[in-house]
């Protein structure tokens, strides 16, 4: 059995006191050591719980700011991407401008020019080849297709160029010189003697220039140095009556528009259409022979390569054969166009000057091939066996160089595919449609939608070039162009989206400094403050304890009575 210790109301009161004192004392060392006054709920509820919600808010907005961190990286991605893409468009663009700058001078120069020095000749029927009354026919094609009809300047006929016994080379010029286009008055050809007296003729008005040597053939053409370009295609049939060569001004040569059987009212053919059905606008046939009889074409005069026969031939087939055969596929490249009707044949290779077509007639029973790649038809053989009927096409000068820019053009488009498969990050890929999503707070209620575009070569509507003709140089043109507008307008729609971002995120910063600061403000113990607290409770609690010794001096001195 135990019993409680008796204290006088004094020592009590004293040691309750002390008591007190030592539980203020642990308090303050405790907020001391934590630097907080409220260390749990029990502290204070109400500012407790306040803090650890403003605390809650702020770790919430910390984990937004990584994603706007992982937003403006994504964007910057991008961004550098589209200035990637920007240069690779502009260059593209560059392509595209030379080339329409190489064809528009290739078609505004249709050019043939002489191998033989005529300087000096008082007499042009002195030379071997030329006779009194021998015709030269100019005729020329504007660059829409479209004849342009030449004025009779010298009454021989619509541009036609009798040369008569005692004309000189200075009167020669001067009659071609005259020609005009007949519509609109202006000079339609210009003729003229190089620096080593070579004639060179061209065409002042575009498109293709065709010269005819109606009377005298390749004998004339020869003595006036003008059979060079055509490279000895006529070897098989060299008294030909009709001697003509044809210049146009692309890389590509573009044949007649052809139609199904009846003409232009069955429509216009396709591939598969057979060449013996195949008709001009008026349902005419370009195409006759028999089965024996075949379409042939060589390229600089090399050796001719029979491409199909004139019965059972289609225009696919045609296309197949020259684009299979070795000798002529690493040279040149056949297409057939079913929405225009045309056959294309495009130069490989810088080194490729012409191609002779025509149609080797085996039975010689007048068969005859008009592709139209000039301005006539092949020219017609009267003697040799087999006859022999080619026309002669001359790529225009511009043509090397536009095959070489079309392999550029084509190029910057592959690079263009692959700088965009490779400006992604972390899988979000701006420019190849994907959608970039950034919240703003931590309930995901505010947030910024960046779009994506598709900026491949597809996406920006870049097609593959084929640098044939003005209109397709220009079609290239205008696309890049209208990418080069989408690219640039894209790149302000992300900066723009990347300065909101930006804000947000200084904005999301100041936000959690604030509320981490609110939260503080509540909880955090004033360090002086705690400091004063403690030494005023030490010093109490020293005079706690001299009091409790005074208090207790009364039950000391019972001690003295014994």
């Amino acid at each position: 059995m135990t019993s409680d210790v008796v204290l006088t109301a004094a020592l009590r009161n004293n040691l309750l006191s002390l008591q007190n004192t030592q539980r203020l004392i642990d308090s303050t060392q405790l907020r001391l050591a934590t630097g907080l006054k409220v260390n749990s709920a029990l502290d204070n509820a109400q500012n407790y719980f306040s803090s650890q919600s403003l605390n809650n808010r702020a770790t919430d907005l910390g984990r937004l700011l990584d994603g706007l961190s992982q937003s403006i990286r994504t964007i910057e991605e991008a961004s550098i991407g589209i200035t990637a893409l920007n240069k690779l468009v502009d260059q593209a663009e560059a392509i595209a401008v030379q080339a329409q700058d190489a064809l528009t001078d290739g078609s505004s120069v249709a050019k043939i020019t002489g191998n033989v020095d005529l300087s000096g000749i008082t007499d042009l029927t002195d030379l071997t080849g030329i006779a009194d009354n021998d015709q030269i026919t100019f005729t020329i094609d504007a660059a829409d297709g479209t004849a342009i009809t030449l004025d009779d300047a010298q009454g021989s006929g619509a541009g036609v160029v009798q040369i008569d016994t005692g004309d000189s080379i200075d009167q020669l010029i001067a009659t071609i010189n005259d020609f005009t286009d007949a519509a609109t008055g202006e000079q339609a050809l210009k003729a003229s003697l190089d620096s080593d007296g070579q004639l060179q003729i061209e065409s002042l008005q575009g498109g293709k220039l065709r010269v005819n040597f109606s009377t005298g053939g390749i004998n004339l053409a020869g003595a006036l140095g003008l059979d060079s370009i055509t490279l000895g295609e006529y070897t098989d049939s060299a008294a030909v009556d009709q001697y003509a060569v044809t210049v146009g001004g692309g890389a590509v040569l573009k044949s007649n528009v052809f139609y199904k059987a009846t003409g232009s009212a069955a429509g216009l053919a396709d591939a598969s259409t057979l060449l013996s059905v195949a008709d001009n606008s008026g349902g005419t046939n370009q195409f006759t022979g028999a089965a024996t009889d075949v379409v042939v074409i060589g390229v600089d005069g090399g050796s001719l390569v029979t491409i199909g026969d004139v019965t059972t031939a289609s225009f696919q087939s045609v296309v197949d054969t020259i684009n299979s055969n070795t000798t002529l596929n690493t040279k040149i490249q056949a297409s057939f166009d079913d929405t225009t009707g045309q056959l294309y044949i495009q130069s490989l290779d810088s080194s490729v000057k012409t191609i002779q077509i025509g149609i080797r007639d085996v039975a010689t029973n007048g068969a005859s091939a008009n592709f139209g790649f000039g301005l006539a038809g092949a020219a017609t053989t009267t003697t040799a066996t087999p006859l022999l009927s080619t026309e002669s096409i001359a790529f225009g000068a511009a043509a090397s160089t536009l095959a070489s820019l079309e392999s550029d053009f084509n190029e910057i488009r592959t690079q263009i595919d692959s700088l965009v498969n490779d400006a992604n990050y972390k899988g979000v890929n701006l420019l190849n449609g994907d959608d970039l999503t950034t919240y703003f707070d931590e309930n995901r209620n505010n947030s910024l939608v960046t779009t994506g575009g598709t900026f491949t070569s597809a996406g920006l509507g870049i097609d593959e070039a084929t640098f044939r003709d003005i209109d397709t140089v220009t079609a290239s043109l205008n696309q890049v162009r209208d990418a080069v507008t989408d690219v640039r307008n894209f790149g302000s729609s992300i900066s723009n989206d990347l300065a909101v971002i930006q804000t947000r995120q200084d904005f999301t910063k100041a936000t959690i400094n604030t509320l981490t600061s609110g939260a503080d403000d509540l909880i955090v113990a004033d360090q002086n403050e705690e400091g004063a607290n403690l030494l005023a409770l030490q010093t109490r609690q020293a005079l706690g304890t001299t009091s409790l010794s005074l208090a207790s001096q009364s039950q000391q001195s019972v001690l003295r009575l014994f």
